[in-house]
C-alpha cells in the first residue's frame, strides 16, 4: 500500500512539474513571446512622446476641458433659472419650437399644418426622380435605375389615387396633381425607352420648375404664418420678461442663407437683440437635440463673462479669439510673399449684422427671379 504524500513530497513534485514546464515542452517560449494576435495590444509606437516638460504644460489645456464641462452644467441651470429661452430647431415638419421659462415646464408649440409637408413631399418627388436616374444618363448599358424608378412610379400612382381626399385649396390640388402626373409621364417614357437621355431629363426639369415654385411659395406661407403666430403669442405671454429672453435656431450650411426660423424670430426680437440674445448656430446635421442647443447657448453666454472679466468686452469671446492678430499676421505674411491680402473689413465686437451674407447685387436672389422671363 502506497504511503500518503507528505508536504515534503508534494513540494518535490511541484519542483519537478516546474522543471518540466521550463525544459520539457517548450512552454517557456509561449510564456515569453506573445503570439502575433497580441501585436496590436503590445506594439510600441515609433514616435517618441513629447518631452516631459512639454507634456506637463499641455496637460493644463487637457484638464481645462474637464473643468469647463463640469461648470457648464451649473451655468446651464443658472441660465434657465434666470432667462426664458426659445429654441426654434430645424425639422422636416417645418420646425420644432420650444419655450423654456424659469421654474416652469417647457412648452412645445404645435406643428406647422400637415399641408406644409404635403407640398414639400410633392416638390421633393421630382428631385428624387432626378437622383434616381441622374447617375445613369445616356448610359444604355446601365439599367440600375429601372427597379427604383418602377417602385417610385407605384408610389406616385398611390398618391394620385388618394389626392382628392387631401384637404387643400382646389388650385393647390390642381398644381400638386400636375407635378405628380408629369413625374409619372417622365417615368413611363424612360421605362419604355430603356434609357434616360439627358435631353429628356433636362426638358422634364424645366417643365416642372414653375409648378414646383408654386408649391415652395405656398409652403413658405404656411410655415411663416404658423411660426409668427406662435412667437407672437409667446411674446405676449412673457410680457416684460421678453427683454431678457434668448432665441436660438440651428442651421446646416445650405439653410443658413435666408434662414426661415431665424428670420421669423428676428421680427419679434428686433435689431438690438441680433447676435446678442438672438443667435444662429451652425450644426453638422440638419437636426439636433434641444439639450445640445441649450448647452451651446450656455457656453456662448458663459464665455461672454470670461471676455468681460479678462479683456473688458462682453462679446469678445463670440469671435475667434486670435482672429484680430491673425489678420495682421496674414497681412504681414502676404506682403512678404508679394501678395495682396484678401480679407473682409474688420467688424466690431457685438455687431448687430445679420449672420449671413447681406451685400446686395444684380444677380437673382429668389426662385421667382430665376423664372422671370
Amino acid at each position: 500500500m502506497r504511503a500518503p504524500m507528505t508536504f515534503r513530497n508534494g513540494l518535490a513534485t511541484a519542483r519537478v512539474l516546474s522543471a518540466v514546464l521550463v525544459l520539457g515542452f517548450g512552454v517557456t517560449a509561449l510564456a515569453q513571446t506573445p503570439p502575433a494576435h497580441m501585436d496590436v495590444i503590445l506594439g510600441q509606437s515609433a514616435t517618441a512622446p513629447p518631452p516631459v516638460a512639454e507634456r506637463d504644460v499641455l496637460a493644463l489645456n487637457v484638464a481645462k476641458f474637464g473643468f469647463y464641462d463640469r461648470a457648464l452644467q451649473l451655468y446651464r441651470q443658472h441660465l434657465l433659472e434666470q432667462h426664458p429661452v426659445i429654441l426654434g430647431l430645424f425639422s422636416s415638419a417645418g420646425g420644432d419650437f420650444t419655450l423654456y421659462r424659469p421654474g416652469m415646464a417647457p412648452v412645445r408649440a404645435p406643428s406647422v399644418p400637415i399641408l406644409y409637408q404635403v407640398l414639400k413631399s410633392v416638390s421633393h418627388s421630382s428631385m428624387a426622380i432626378f437622383q434616381i436616374v441622374g447617375p445613369s444618363v445616356n448610359d444604355r448599358a446601365d439599367q440600375s435605375w429601372r427597379v427604383p424608378l418602377e417602385v417610385n412610379r407605384i408610389q406616385h400612382k398611390a398618391a394620385l389615387d388618394t389626392l382628392a381626399t387631401v384637404a387643400m385649396d382646389p388650385s393647390w390640388r390642381d398644381n400638386v396633381r400636375t407635378v405628380l402626373a408629369n413625374n409619372v409621364a417622365f417615368m413611363d417614357a424612360a421605362l419604355a425607352k430603356g434609357v434616360v437621355e439627358y435631353a429628356d431629363l433636362h426638358s422634364f426639369a424645366k417643365t416642372q420648375a414653375p409648378y414646383l415654385a408654386k408649391n415652395v411659395a405656398w409652403a413658405a406661407e404656411l410655415q411663416v404664418a404658423h411660426w409668427m403666430g406662435v412667437v407672437e403669442s409667446w411674446k405676449q405671454m412673457l410680457g416684460s420678461d421678453w427683454d431678457k429672453t434668448y432665441g436660438v435656431t440651428n442651421s446646416l450650411y445650405v439653410t443658413r442663407q435666408n434662414n426661415i426660423l431665424f428670420s421669423v424670430l428676428a421680427q419679434y426680437f428686433g435689431r438690438d437683440a441680433m447676435n446678442s440674445r438672438l443667435l444662429l448656430f451652425e450644426t453638422t446635421e440638419f437636426t439636433t437635440t434641444p439639450e445640445a442647443m441649450l448647452l451651446l447657448l450656455t457656453r456662448v453666454v458663459a464665455d461672454r463673462s470670461v471676455g468681460a472679466e479678462f479683456f473688458g468686452n462682453y462679446y469678445l469671446m463670440d469671435y475667434e479669439l486670435m482672429g484680430g492678430d491673425a489678420r495682421e499676421a496674414i497681412v504681414a505674411e502676404t506682403r512678404k510673399r508679394g501678395m495682396t491680402a484678401f480679407l473682409p473689413p474688420p467688424v466690431p465686437f457685438g455687431s448687430r449684422e445679420w449672420p449671413w451674407m447681406i451685400t446686395p447685387g444684380p444677380a437673382p436672389a429668389t426662385i421667382r427671379d430665376l423664372l422671370r422671363p
